[in-house]
């Protein structure tokens, strides 16, 4: 009989090297958090708690990942940031309803275990937890040969909120006359990248060699969790809305009840130097209204009367200013004037 010594580590995967990488994790989460009685990284599963403080308690889910950003964070070697973008663009959107994340879970899907790699990923992933308030409990990893190429790999993040039923955000809250304000991002967040690297490879622009885009590109999605749910707790908004994919007219177009309009003067977005330079770059104003935040990580609708309350919670360069106002109407989203990118 021909014998084989067939062995899952000659098949390109080391469950040696993903132990490592779990134990780690275990070690880094709860130096974090001290001695948390249902905490269990490397277990099935993970126990949480809910607030006691919550009357009505009713749970929020977000997932999301950070798309063709990754890429950029291959060609610089540098993977201390995405792991704080993965946790932004889901606790940014549980926030959305009002909900404050309670846990947070990852999945990282690799060519191969690249210890290093991960544990920037993972540091980023812990950073965003803590801010967010928010616990890391779990995840996965999984090592892949054959399924993604040298160095590749992807990553998802699974949030899970609370929000007392009588805070819930939607539609209902809008009202006639409110106003809509924007809320700075800090750069491109995780969206349009593959726009972004279609223009550098057209343009054989090398981002190594570019200090401009090498900063700007890698820049972590603004985290909005602690000014959003402490003007959520004071009864201070309406609706709100993360502009992610679609950008800023498609966002708010899901928040916006039947018969009322976000009229919208686009002259008054103040638009950071990035987006000026992907305009520069051949981009139409449809394209980046549609890709591209343009500036604007997050908007708020509130009653007018609000907005000095509203001011105080943010601190610059986050300051929110007002873009619209929402009107009676059919189309829900109204775009008027034009972006003054330069």
């Amino acid at each position: 009989m021909n014998k084989k010594n067939f062995t899952y580590k000659k098949s390109g995967v080391n469950i040696n090297s993903a132990d490592k990488f779990v134990k780690f994790i275990s070690l880094l989460t709860s130096k974090k958090r001290g001695k948390k009685k249902f905490s269990n990284i490397g277990g099935f599963g993970s126990i949480s708690d809910i607030p006691y403080n919550i009357k009505n308690p009713k749970i929020v889910a977000c997932t999301d990942g950070v798309g063709t950003k990754i890429e950029i964070a291959n060609i610089l070697k540098k993977y201390d940031t995405i792991g704080i973008d993965l946790v932004a663009m889901s606790v940014n959107d549980l926030i959305v309803q009002g909900a404050k994340p309670l846990l947070f879970l990852d999945y990282i899907s690799i060519n191969k275990i690249d210890l290093p790699k991960l544990k920037s990923i993972i540091k980023g992933i812990i950073w965003g937890c803590e801010y967010s308030g928010c616990e890391l409990v779990g995840g996965e990893t999984a090592e892949m040969p054959g399924t993604y190429g040298k160095g590749k790999f992807d990553i998802a993040g699974f949030a899970v909120g609370v929000v007392d039923k009588n805070k819930i955000l939607n539609q209902n809250k809008i009202k006639k006359n409110d106003i809509i304000l924007a809320i700075p991002s800090s750069g491109l967040h995780s969206n349009g990248f593959s726009l972004v690297r279609y223009i550098l490879n057209k343009k054989k622009i090398d981002i190594k060699k570019n200090n401009f885009l090498k900063n700007e590109l890698l820049k972590p999605t603004k985290i909005y969790v602690n000014e959003v749910i402490g003007l959520v707790n004071k009864n201070l908004i309406n609706g709100c809305a993360h502009i992610t994919g679609g950008g800023l007219a498609d966002n708010i177009e899901r928040i916006i009840p039947n018969k009322l309009v976000a009229d919208i003067d686009l002259s008054k977005i103040k638009p950071l130097k990035i987006f000026k330079w992907l305009k520069e770059n051949g981009i139409s104003d449809y394209e980046m209204l549609k890709t591209f935040n343009c500036g604007i990580g997050f908007c708020l609708i509130i009653n007018p009367r609000n907005y000095n309350k509203i001011n105080k919670h943010f601190s610059n360069p986050f300051k929110p200013y007002v873009i619209g106002k929402i009107s009676s109407g059919k189309r829900k989203v109204k775009l008027n004037g034009k972006v003054n990118w330069f």
